[in-house]
């Protein structure tokens, strides 16, 4: 499996919140920034409870005995911006650096002994000279470790608990006193992708009942792994320090970073473009990063901006006069909506059926009881695990019956709710 499209939705998580809309320094919200995935250097998050130093995953994967993980454990390193001269803004932006950890352990290390490996991030200064003024950009220098092993679990299933640990191991040459002095010596946004080979990762949201037991033993500290990659793949993970679901993707419309949290790309590109020049001018004099998405933005073309409105993915469904079942009749031959049938006052009902709709008046809602008395057509016959029946039925002389059909959006109601209708 290629890393390209887990590596796209890293790339935003590293810069999940990154700068915020409008994109301006100046703005209250970019005041306090570096939220997610952050580990403090240990001094100061000895003095600060709510900070981490490190940031620990664990996970449950099975193999067929000779499995090897490669461990990427990825972060921002803070770059402290200083405009220096006379009459100039003195204010002060932190930009950011980007770095990666590469860790491969092989099976023996894998379920043995483990492996371990420290990594240092030099410091330093960089000076750009402007009109009247110079741009100086420090870095402080970093340090860090990254283990990982694996414990055997119990069981027939040949499965072990994967654990990665990430912690920061910075000496600050003078302790922090505040946050904001910390964050040069922090590793920021720290997330890891795993990928294994020789085996299968277990869904942490979603395990097999057999696996379920170890999943919830797991502990993470400061992020949470879920299944990346396309859906059905499990050979990589991603541990996040924000919340995201398995095999999670970058929507193929989206033309870009935001970096605003939880956004909306249409909503935010309209904002955006309603910013005035003066506005815009000090976005992009904020941060490279921002003066790339204001030129974006306004160089965006018509379709692209109609990409963003909005797209329908809807689960395929089966052609049109197609003798293929939605379900899978190896996984449960006794059941055919198409073709079952429930007894109703002495009656047949079956796909095809016609039902006066009498909702039940203690399990309905209020819009079940608009329907009462109202004319439908039985659509399927469900059939649960329990054995019990529930008629999908559509309303007779609804004009939209054919276009809610193509979308399987049908009404639900026990077999006592409904009435045949007397004849064909």
């Amino acid at each position: 499996m290629k890393l390209d499209d887990v590596r796209r939705v890293a790339d935003a998580v590293l810069y999940e919140g990154y700068i915020l809309y409008p994109y301006r320094a100046s703005a209250q919200k970019n005041r306090s920034r570096w939220q997610f995935g952050v580990l403090m250097p240990p001094r100061y998050a000895a003095a600060d409870p709510s900070e981490n130093t490190m940031a620990r995953t664990e996970c449950v994967f099975e193999h067929s005995g000779q499995p090897k993980v490669e461990v990427l454990v990825r972060f921002l390193q803070v770059q402290r911006r200083r405009t220096i001269g006379i009459g100039v803004d003195p204010s002060v932006w932190d930009e950011a650096v980007e770095h990666e950890v590469p860790l491969t352990v092989e099976s023996p290390a894998l379920l043995g002994w483990g492996a371990a490996t420290r990594f240092a991030v030099p410091g330093g200064s960089d000076c750009e000279a402007k009109p009247g003024a110079r741009v100086v950009r420090h870095r402080e220098r970093l340090a860090g470790s990254v283990s990982v092993r694996s414990r055997r679990l119990p069981g027939p299933w040949q499965a072990a608990r994967l654990t990665v640990q990430v912690t920061n191991e910075t000496v600050a040459a003078a302790e922090p006193a505040t946050r904001d002095e910390a964050l040069p010596h922090a590793l920021v946004a720290v997330h890891v992708v795993m990928r294994l080979s020789g085996g299968a990762f277990i869904s942490m949201t979603d395990p097999p009942e057999w696996a379920s037991g170890e999943v919830e033993a797991c502990e993470n500290t400061g992020c949470w792994p879920v299944l990346a990659g396309p859906p059905g793949c499990r050979e990589a993970m991603l541990a996040a320090p924000i919340i995201l679901p398995d095999h999670p993707e970058i929507a193929p419309e989206s033309p870009g970073e935001l970096y605003d949290g939880t956004e909306i790309d249409e909503i935010l590109t309209l904002r955006t473009l309603a910013l005035s020049d003066e506005e815009k001018a000090a976005a992009r004099a904020t941060d490279p990063r921002a003066a790339a998405l204001i030129d974006r933005v306004d160089s965006m073309d018509a379709p692209t901006m109609e990409r963003l409105h909005g797209t329908i993915r809807a689960v395929p469904r089966q052609p049109a006069g197609s003798d293929v079942p939605w379900w899978d009749p190896e996984a449960d031959a006794s059941v055919s909506p198409g073709t079952d049938a429930v007894v109703v006052s002495g009656q047949r009902v079956a796909r095809g059926s016609k039902v006066v709709l009498r909702p039940g008046v203690r399990r309905a809602d209020a819009q079940d009881m608009f329907l009462t008395g109202r004319v439908a057509v039985v659509e399927a016959v469900l059939i649960d695990v329990d054995d019990s029946a529930c008629l999908a039925v559509s309303l007779a002389d609804d004009p939209a019956a054919d276009l809610h059909a193509a979308h399987g959006r049908f009404l639900y109601f026990a077999p006592d709710e409904v009435e045949p209708c007397p004849g064909p």
